[in-house]
């Protein structure tokens, strides 16, 4: 039995992951079988692990028909004293279109007695099924600095007339992360872009304050127009050579070993994190850095100088446009027939039905900003290349 259940899950988590293939198996029945079977079990854990994977599987899709056992299963499901298995069932619930589920959820957002994990799941479920209601409840979210990052990233996955209005008005007054997203989800439609634009020519917000890969999506949304304004986007570091020995002159062997690497690890956290991973901590959307050659400074000058001089395929950019106007940039998690998983800067997964995207295009530039290290002040490029040089975890300063 265990040993059957366990063959559910791994069906439940790779349902939609099979390619258009004869012997593909049929979708309907599988789902039948998995809701018959969670109806057929008490158990809270193996429920939860069955929901789990389902959702994995059907993460982005909308309107999918529902079982016809579902609606009892659910109302079962949802008199179950775990949080989580309600939570999952009430998540499938929506991608099945129960207006019940939904509406729950819409109140959930809503209920400031409600957990803030529970309202985030609310939302995001909620977002991911595109409902339009939703997007009326972003703008009180803004004034929750609990649910604020949540609310800012919400105006990315459903555009709003009102959005560049209210983030842009709300800028000044929050934090560094909270600005970091409003640039960011200005960046993903043209309207928002539009509006990012005339704000950096207002001078309400700097070109520093513009990351490149931002100014990357704004120079495919905008063209000539942002050119005009923010300059030339950096395409290639055509003095690489020149750039590396004036480096190299700063980093001289004495000059390291005054580094300190705890300060580096500070400016790592900063500048890479979001996308690479060393010594188990950090995004996964670059290559994991724990294993590299980070001992030899050629070629950490050469990856940070230039990082797009050899970019291996599979950490390509791809710059995706939906139907909806949406622009999304980032390098491929998984693909299959039905979806493409894009990991970004901003999120460690973005699901986007192929069926939803009217523009692809792969760049041969990383994602990695060139010329990283010439925003730095020169203590600071040591620092940091003492971190990265390191063979062991420092502490962070006190």
């Amino acid at each position: 039995m265990i040993r059957f259940l366990s063959s559910l899950v791994l069906i439940a988590g790779s349902l939609f992951f099979v390619p258009d293939q004869a012997l593909a198996i049929n979708e309907a029945e599988t789902l039948a079988l998995l809701v018959d079977t969670i109806d057929n079990t008490d158990d809270p854990a193996v429920q939860a692990a069955l929901m789990k994977g389902m959702l994995s599987a059907m993460a982005g899709r909308r309107n999918v028909a529902a079982p016809n056992a579902w609606s009892k299963v659910a109302t079962k499901l949802g008199k179950s004293e775990g949080k989580e298995v309600k939570d999952f069932a009430s998540q499938l619930s929506q991608i099945f279109g129960d207006k019940a589920a939904v509406e729950q959820a819409l109140a959930t957002v809503q209920d400031s007695s409600a957990s803030l994990a529970e309202r985030r799941r609310a939302l995001h479920s909620l977002l991911s099924q595109q409902n339009d209601q939703v997007s009326a409840l972003l703008e009180p979210l803004l004034a929750e600095p609990a649910m604020r990052l949540d609310a800012i990233r919400g105006f990315s996955a459903i555009e709003n007339g009102q959005a560049s209005k209210l983030l842009l008005a709300g800028y000044k007054n929050w934090s560094e992360e909270h600005q970091k997203a409003v640039v960011e989800t200005l960046a993903t439609r043209k309207v928002y872009a539009e509006a990012l634009l005339d704000a950096i020519k207002k001078k309400q917000i700097t070109k520093q304050q513009i990351p490149v890969h931002v100014a990357r999506s704004l120079s495919f949304l905008l063209g000539d127009s942002f050119a005009k304004v923010f300059g030339e986007v950096r395409q290639l570091s055509q003095d690489r050579t020149k750039l590396i020995a004036k480096y190299k002159k700063l980093l001289t062997p004495s000059a390291l070993e005054k580094a300190d690497p705890a300060k580096g690890r500070v400016l790592y956290n900063k500048t890479c994190a979001n996308c690479h991973t060393l010594y188990g901590t950090g995004g996964k959307i670059g290559p994991e850095l724990t294993g590299s050659n980070r001992a030899n400074l050629d070629y950490i000058l050469l990856n940070s100088v230039d990082p797009s001089y050899d970019v291996p395929a599979g950490y390509r950019m791809v710059i995706i446009q939906t139907v909806d106007g949406r622009v999304l940039d980032g390098v491929i998690a998984e693909e299959n027939a039905q979806r493409v998983i894009l990991k970004t800067v901003q999120q460690p997964t973005v699901v986007i039905l192929k069926s939803d995207i009217e523009n692809r295009k792969v760049s041969t530039k990383s994602m990695m900003p060139d010329a990283q290290l010439d925003q730095m002040k020169p203590q600071e490029v040591i620092n940091l290349i003492k971190y990265l040089q390191t063979t062991e975890q420092v502490e962070l300063p006190q």
